[in-house]
């Protein structure tokens, strides 16, 4: 009887656990987008052009990640996606985001606003 009851626990307790793994590598792979989206927003925000800021965020988001710059005079915000199929789509297929906006930094010869010449 045992023997049975093990048959159908063994492979329910490795579904559970493998989900669960694959639970963490998804949220592991959200922290990537949101770090990518962060460290570009603020490489954008430095002035630096978007193949740095493209090549930036490539570097920390998962494989595959699609990278969208926007904004305006003051303000720039990246948006990082990727797509998230954990067991092999078994379990469906999910969109990560991670976006940040950052103000753009003065740059150097700028407007009156920078304060004070040193």
């Amino acid at each position: 009887m045992v023997t049975a009851e093990l048959a159908v626990a063994i492979p329910a307790a490795v579904f559970v656990v493998a989900a669960l793994v694959a639970g963490v590598v998804g949220v592991g792979g959200q922290l990537r987008c949101i770090d990518a989206a962060r460290e570009a927003a603020r490489a954008a925000a430095r002035g630096e052009s978007d193949a740095v800021v493209q090549q930036i965020a490539a570097e920390v988001a998962p494989d595959g990640a699609t990278v969208t710059i926007s904004g305006g005079d003051d303000t720039v915000t990246v948006v990082v996606r990727a797509t998230y199929s954990p067991l092999g789509g078994r379990l469906g297929e999910f969109t990560l985001v991670g976006e940040a906006t950052a103000r753009r930094e003065p740059t150097a010869g700028g407007g009156a606003d920078e304060g004070p010449a040193p």
